[in-house]
């Protein structure tokens, strides 16, 4: 029920284990830092992740007032649905393409969302059933695409930003994650996984570099505790990046749209 959803966003990536899912609940908070309504999609049927994010515990279930639709389950404040609400978290989602996308539509029209100005969609990695099912059945205004610096994980990235031109999404940017290791001891800071690649990347596909996150362990910790960093230190500087990168995303949707308004011709 995505009548009274102003903005559709899509985080996506590539390929797994980039920071995706942790990209999208922290932009989530962090636009609902900057005074948005905002609900989470987890569109990852096979390997649903915010429920643990956001701690909601594991028996939680979304009420249905029909028997056919959902209630959205409320952490930290946001409008949350999930795989992960209807069924045990041991239990492997076996299905086919078809099955995944006709459960996407079902999470995504029978969830019954209040006037939202944001949705944030977390997508499963890859350019498959998951992503052209999003793209037939919602109007989303604009994607961003997770990659850390790495060579492959940029060339999977490009594959993202090609396959949300084909179905017509603008990308509004990359998030660069694990950019740069800093000793805890020493401050040392490591390109571990390469410099620079998401900002090559976005030059390349005439967009931004929303942001780029370094490789600290408190993220991860704070997502596995199920109180992300923008909740867990709203203050601190990683915060301040997801801030700023919801601001950038905010920006570029804006933008959209005062470049698709009608066009004044003076004679």
């Amino acid at each position: 029920m995505l009548d009274k959803v102003k903005t559709i966003i899509a985080v996506a990536s590539g390929k797994g284990g980039v920071g995706k899912s942790t990209t999208a609940v922290n932009l989530a908070l962090a636009l609902q830092a900057e005074g948005h309504k905002v609900g989470l999609l987890d569109a990852d049927i096979y390997g649903p992740s915010i429920a643990m994010m956001l701690g909601v515990p594991n028996a939680q279930k979304p009420d249905s007032p029909d028997g056919k639709s959902f209630t959205p389950v409320m952490a930290h404040g946001l409008e949350t649905m999930s795989m992960a609400y209807l069924v045990p978290a041991s239990t492997p989602m076996a299905w086919r393409g078809p099955m995944a996308g006709g459960a996407l539509q079902q999470l995504l029209e029978q969830t019954h969302w209040s006037a939202l100005d944001f949705l944030v969609v977390d997508m499963p990695p890859g350019t498959g059933d998951i992503q052209l099912t999003l793209a037939q059945k919602a109007s989303v205004a604009g994607a961003v695409i997770v990659t850390t610096p790495q060579d492959i994980a940029l060339l999977d990235a490009k594959k993202g930003i090609e396959m949300f031109a084909k179905v017509k999404i603008p990308v509004l940017g990359i998030v660069e994650n694990m950019a740069v290791h800093i000793c805890s001891n020493c401050g040392h800071e490591d390109s571990i996984f390469g410099a620079g690649g998401g900002e090559k990347v976005a030059a390349e596909y005439q967009t931004q570099l929303l942001g780029s996150l370094p490789l600290d362990r408190r993220i991860r910790e704070r997502g596995d505790s199920g109180t992300p960093s923008v909740v867990a230190e709203p203050d601190g500087e990683i915060a301040k990046r997801y801030r700023e990168i919801a601001q950038k995303v905010v920006t570029q949707l804006a933008d959209q749209d005062a470049d698709s308004g009608p066009e004044i011709v003076f004679e």
